[in-house]
C-alpha cells in the first residue's frame, strides 16, 4: 500500500497532462529540491523510455535562479540544453541545495538507448508555471513546448 499525504497523492511523483498543443509536467515531493527531481522525470517519461541498465555517465552543474519557479525552468532547460548538444536523455537525477541554487546530479545515457514514446520538449514555457509549498508538500506544474 503506498502512503499518501493529505492530498490523496504518495508523497512524490509525477504526471503528464495535455495541454492545448502543448505538454504540462505536474510533479510533488516532501522537499523543493525532490520536487524539481520529479520534474525531470516527468518530463523525460514524457517523451521517453530508457531501460533501468542503460549504460551513463554522471554529469553534474550548479543552477541558481532569483526565484523557486525559474530555478525549475533553469534545471529544465539544462535537459533540453544537454539533449540538444550532446545526445544525452537523463535515467536518473539528484537535486541537492546550494546556497543561491541547485546542484543537480544527472546519471546521463545517450538517446540512442532511448524508445521514443512522445514528442521531444523543445523549450520550458514561463505560462502557468509554479513552484511553491502548501501544507502538505512541494509542487510544481510546468508547460513544455513539444
Amino acid at each position: 500500500m503506498t502512503m499518501t499525504t493529505g492530498s490523496g497523492y504518495p508523497p512524490r511523483g509525477h504526471r503528464s497532462v495535455p495541454h492545448t498543443g502543448d505538454l504540462r509536467v505536474e510533479a510533488w515531493a516532501p522537499t523543493r529540491e525532490e520536487c524539481i527531481a520529479e520534474a525531470v522525470r516527468g518530463m523525460v517519461g514524457s517523451f521517453a523510455e530508457l531501460p533501468a541498465d542503460a549504460s551513463h555517465v554522471t554529469r553534474e552543474c550548479v543552477v541558481a535562479a532569483e526565484d523557486d519557479s525559474r530555478l525549475l525552468v533553469a534545471v529544465l532547460e539544462e535537459v533540453v540544453y544537454r539533449m540538444d548538444t550532446a545526445d544525452e536523455l537523463p535515467v536518473d537525477v539528484a537535486v541537492t541545495p546550494e546556497p543561491d541554487g541547485v546542484r543537480v546530479r544527472f546519471a546521463m545515457a545517450d538517446s540512442s538507448a532511448a524508445t521514443q514514446t512522445g514528442a521531444v520538449p523543445k523549450a520550458v514555457a514561463l505560462h502557468g508555471l509554479r513552484l511553491a509549498q502548501d501544507a502538505h508538500r512541494w509542487a510544481c506544474r510546468v508547460t513544455l513546448d513539444v
